[in-house]
């Protein structure tokens, strides 16, 4: 078995967190424009169009986030990601929530700021894992 590295395991970490961030934030990004689409062609008066869309695309990132961060940790052969996985997901799911009007209109996004945050809070979590490196 190799010896633990905890400065290792912070920066896969980081990694992890950065890339599933960018993926639910682009997630978010294309569904939310999708939903617009759908409720600009529906444009009768109908106040529910787009809304199945909205949800879709809030339920597919926040079901998708603890997975990316699971199998990000996996695959760089990390084990013991419980409390980032739960917490990751969490945190994801405040964050995204929190700011779903910013990123819900043309051309919006999360700002970078709390996007940053997400980032380092996840980067810690990783950390605070068990520690043994997958043989």
């Amino acid at each position: 078995m190799k010896p633990f590295d905890p400065k290792m395991r912070l920066v896969k970490g980081a990694v992890t967190v950065a890339a599933a961030t960018v993926i639910c934030h682009s997630l978010m990004y294309a569904g939310f424009a999708w939903a617009r689409d759908i409720a600009a062609e529906e444009n009768e008066g109908n106040t529910f169009a787009g809304a199945f869309e909205f949800l879709l695309t809030m339920a597919a990132s926040w079901a998708l986030m603890p997975l990316l961060l699971w199998f990000g940790m996996l695959v760089l052969r990390e084990s013991g990601n419980t409390v980032l996985v739960l917490v990751g997901g969490l945190a994801w799911v405040g964050v995204s929530g929190y700011f779903t009007n910013d990123i819900d209109r043309a051309g919006g996004h999360i700002p970078i700021a709390a996007l940053i945050v997400f980032v380092l809070l996840g980067t810690a979590l990783a950390g605070a894992g068990p520690g043994r490196p997958r043989d």
